[in-house]
């Protein structure tokens, strides 16, 4: 395998690897959290118990946002290959670049306007949805391209297990 070819493969084990650190550190996080609100409410005073009580949401809230990032990633990340394996990919090697390698406005703003029309001619097709949400990203549009992302990832479960 070619070093370029060999690259990829290595930021993906880079980023999975920074990840599982990350949670790695917040479950250290959330125990220590849980083990001082435990001390707090064993404590027995009123106010040491609503500490207490209040540091134990922390963890849980903690947990659930973890939990639906992780989700929303392997969900993102599933389309991402399927459309790379239709080779669906929304194309921006040739649009112009700003130096900060952002794609120049104008151009992000045609890209967008083609991908909606394709959009428009097949809005239940989880794709169309997925490249929409990209051309959104692209445009700037961060709130609306993870809506978009959303919708496409509900549609190609639909796709995936037709009977639910």
């Amino acid at each position: 395998m070619s070093p370029a070819a060999a690259r990829p493969d290595r930021q993906v084990v880079t980023i999975v690897a920074f990840v599982a650190f990350l949670v790695l550190a917040l479950v250290f996080y959330f125990v220590r959290l849980g083990s001082v609100a435990i001390a707090f409410i064993a404590d027995g005073e009123l106010a040491g118990i609503a500490m207490g009580v209040g540091m134990l949401l922390l963890p849980v809230v903690g947990v659930w946002i973890v939990w639906a990032t992780l989700r929303a990633a392997f969900d993102h990340q599933r389309l991402a290959r399927r459309i790379h394996e239709e080779g669906l990919e929304v194309d921006t090697a040739e649009l112009p670049r700003r130096p900060s390698g952002r794609i120049e406005r104008a151009a992000a703003d045609a890209l967008f306007a083609e991908i909606k029309t394709e959009w428009e001619a097949d809005p239940d097709n989880w794709r169309s949805s997925y490249r929409l949400a990209r051309a959104y990203d692209y445009a700037g549009d961060r709130t609306r391209a993870r809506e978009t992302m959303r919708r496409a990832v509900a549609l190609e479960k639909l796709d995936r297990d037709p009977g639910e």
